[in-house]
């Protein structure tokens, strides 16, 4: 094994636009290729977001402020209002829409920066000891409201900010794992792999700016992930820095020493620990890329060729299907309109990366079964068109903000056999909720034997509050899911968003397991309060005192 200590990285990315997506360079006005297609949809009416708004003062005292400076040092304790704008939420549509009106009310009254593992455990002191919020920020790249904490009953609020923790710190090439520091933003982390012919593989639509930490905390999946996996099927290995003392997590590859505790703190979004080292899987770097497109009949067609590919073993790396609309507005330009076979059927694009007789083997076997279930194959151009944009959606989805369309998405994953039943009670609510006006899309990107998941996107012309608005489609929505018996989410986390639906989905002693370990590993609440632990359910005063949570125990009545 070697070890690396304090790379240098190749490049520095630039912070993400505080009341937009991504870099400010690159955000623009609504492109010529689209504005036709929205103004004959819903009409355009500009709406260009406020002026940066004021921060809150900070909140937090002095006293308060040096044993946070005594934690990680004089110069990463910081209260300028633009370093608390860029900490302040995450960045769905919701989070966008109270930045616009100028809403900052959960900005942080303090980021801290900590250069390592021993610096966080002691912030995570000082705030046990003044009872301090503490909210842990990677790429800032949230989308259900993970990064907005509680703050009431706390004397002040914190963005652990990890941006100084960007080392790879080990590489094991005969075991193929890598230790990664979790302030790494994906392309930071792929370039130090690249280094020794190495790489991840993971590729969320976020990946310009999420972190390692971030991937792990949200149980993230890449759009390769039918060939590299999620981001929790590669983590071999974990450290941890709760406000109880550190957990160092995956001794092996595989165990049978009890349940696995590294399973417990992925998806744990910051409320049961920090995570301030991350070991992965890795693999070669791949000397072949091919992607290319297929036009399947319907939807169901194509889904039934997903499954059929999933369940013979023959995934390629990337697979990702396209319902009908999402495929005619994809591929649709202006000149097209009328045009009814302009966009018909429904887009699949595969994707095969590895040795080159490898992919190619993989592809001839994936091609065969395509075309005898009845595909279509469309070449590379459709393929390499969404390799090259994959991670550009974002953009668009403001620059139509901007025009007064509200843009949305969510996600949800359920068994093959209930898929059209999911599939179609979701669009009927969101439809439903927002008008026959609105478009809904959908696609599946990631595929098992069992199942897949929906990411639905969904648009529709701004109402006059459309914060109101899109929390009320979400909602139904959201109850549309649970209603099909699927998931509240297949990879965008719980947060605050999805929080209310959790304990529907997990059960009420499935809430409390999750309750009983936030109090365990951080009994005085510090971590993320209000983000993914159900709160407990209100209980009949007129009930003997044994009924009641154990309140000898400090944090559990109120984590």
């Amino acid at each position: 094994m070697s070890q690396t200590t304090s790379p240098s990285l190749p490049f520095v990315q630039s912070e993400m636009h505080p009341s937009r997506w991504g870099d400010p360079a690159l955000a623009g006005p609504l492109p010529d290729s689209a504005r036709g297609l929205v103004e004959l949809a819903f009409g355009l009416e500009d709406t260009p977001g406020l002026a940066e708004p004021a921060v809150p003062e900070s909140g937090l005292s002095d006293d308060l402020l040096a044993a946070l400076r005594g934690a990680v040092g004089d110069g990463y304790v910081l209260t300028d209002d633009e370093t608390r704008r860029l900490r302040t939420r995450g960045k769905s549509t919701p989070d966008l829409l109270r930045m616009r009106a100028g809403d900052l009310s959960d900005a942080p009254d303090a980021v801290v920066r900590p250069a390592g593992h021993d610096e966080i455990a002691a912030v995570l002191a000082a705030a046990v000891e003044h009872r301090i919020a503490v909210v842990p920020f990677g790429g800032g790249t949230a989308v259900t409201g993970g990064l907005a904490a509680r703050r009431e009953g706390y004397a002040g609020l914190v963005s652990l900010d990890l941006v100084r923790m960007k080392g790879l710190l080990a590489v094991d090439e005969v075991s193929m794992t890598a230790t990664l520091e979790p302030g790494l933003r994906g392309p930071e982390a792929e370039a130090l792999l690249a280094e020794r012919g190495l790489t991840l593989g993971h590729y969320p639509q976020s990946f310009e700016y999420a972190t390692i930490g971030g991937f792990a905390a949200t149980r993230s999946s890449g759009q390769s992930s039918a060939g590299y996996g999620r981001f929790d099927a590669l983590v071999v290995g974990l450290r941890v820095a709760t406000p109880r003392g550190e957990l160092r997590l995956g001794s092996a590859p595989a165990t049978a020493a009890g349940p696995d505790l590294r399973q417990l703190i992925l998806g744990s979004e910051g409320a049961f620990g920090v995570i301030t080292a991350v070991t992965v899987r890795v693999r070669r770097l791949p000397a072949a890329k091919v992607y290319e497109g297929w036009r399947w009949p319907s939807f169901a067609a194509g889904a039934d060729a997903m499954r059929t590919l999933a369940q013979a073993g023959l995934l390629p790396t990337v697979i990702r299907l396209s319902d009908e609309n999402e495929t005619a507005i994809n591929l649709a330009r202006p000149d097209d309109i009328g045009d009814e076979d302009a966009a018909a059927g429904c887009l699949m694009i595969t994707g095969y990366e590895g040795e080159p007789g490898a992919v190619a083997a993989k592809k001839d076997a994936v091609t065969a079964v395509l075309e005898g279930l009845g595909g279509t194959p469309l070449g590379s151009e459709a393929g390499e068109a969404w390799a090259h944009g994959r991670f550009g959606a974002p953009y668009l989805r403001d620059a139509m903000l901007d025009v007064g369309v509200l843009v949305e998405t969510m996600e949800t994953a359920t068994f093959w056999s209930n898929r059209e039943a999911l599939y179609t009670e979701v669009k009927d609510a969101l439809t439903a909720e927002l008008g026959d006006g609105a478009i809904v899309l959908c696609h599946i990107s990631h595929v098992y034997e069992t199942g897949c998941s929906l990411y639905f996107t969904v648009a529709a012309k701004g109402a006059d509050d459309p914060l109101a608005q899109w929390l009320r489609a979400k909602a139904a929505a959201s109850d549309a899911m649970m209603a099909a018996g699927a998931t509240i989410t297949h990879h965008h986390a719980v947060g605050t968003d999805h929080r209310p639906w959790l304990t529907q989905e997990i059960g009420e002693l499935g809430a409390s397991v999750l309750r009983a370990v936030k109090a365990d590993l951080d009994p005085t609440g510090i971590l993320n309060p209000g983000v993914l632990i159900p709160d407990a359910p209100q209980l009949d005063s007129s009930r003997p005192d044994s009924s009641r949570p154990d309140s000898s125990r400090p944090g559990v009545a109120d984590v």
